[in-house]
């Protein structure tokens, strides 16, 4: 990975978790309005409140594998969630998803070959759940292809997290020990590179809009 990439992931830290307008509530001037060659089909980004979320007290049953899938316009892909790497974050997703908290987000952040990034209410980076959780990453993380991990600020410590996550779409994106691990993409990874080629590298920015219309919480 280039050193730009990394000290490029750092200044969304800045930004990833953060305040932001609570009372916006505005569609963001970002629609994809024909069927494009990715396969996805059309849809419109909007942006949500910011906060307004409690953290949850239960922990998540132990002895249960914990699975969320995540329905876009451009196909499904499932993650299986590490409670042994991140038991408090962990808990922290199955309950924002169960309250519906994804409903209707998108994919604010889209470097190719890097990272595809959601997750936020506000769809500008700033946003988060209101509360905050810090699952330490051991010091051998590994961020590679298909891994799940949580954006923090750069000043927090690490494995700080609100509900901004990433997706790695690089064989090795070549992070440090940071960022919560909850998981990997066991299903639909092809869907997670189809998205990850929907941004333009120099600005980070979607090429097309990909939205979240659900998250889906399984266990077994």
């Amino acid at each position: 990975m280039r050193p730009s990439r990394l000290l490029l992931f750092a200044a969304l830290g800045l930004a990833a978790c953060g305040g932001g307008d609570s009372s916006s509530s505005s569609k963001i001037e970002q629609t994809t309005t024909a069927a494009s060659a990715s396969g996805c089909t059309p849809a419109r980004a909007n942006v949500h409140p910011n906060g307004g979320f409690t953290r949850p007290k239960a922990k998540l049953d132990a002895k249960k594998t914990y699975r969320l899938v995540f329905q876009t316009n451009c196909g499904a892909f499932t993650v299986t969630l590490n409670q042994r790497l991140a038991p408090n974050t962990t808990a922290s997703l199955v309950s924002l998803a169960r309250r519906g908290f994804f409903t209707d987000t998108f994919f604010h952040r889209i470097v190719p070959g890097f990272v595809i990034q959601g997750g936020d209410p506000t769809g500008r980076g700033t946003g988060g759940p209101g509360y905050k959780t810090v699952d330490r990453p051991p010091k051998n993380a590994a961020y590679t292809h298909g891994v799940v991990a949580m954006a923090k600020q750069a000043s927090e410590p690490p494995g700080t997290s609100g509900s901004q996550f990433f997706v790695v779409t690089a064989p090795d994106a070549g992070l440090p020990a940071e960022y919560a691990i909850v998981g990997k993409v066991t299903d639909g990874v092809d869907v997670v590179d189809r998205i990850g080629k929907l941004g333009d590298p120099n600005t980070e920015q979607p090429t097309e809009t990909v939205v979240i219309s659900r998250v889906r919480v399984q266990a077994s």
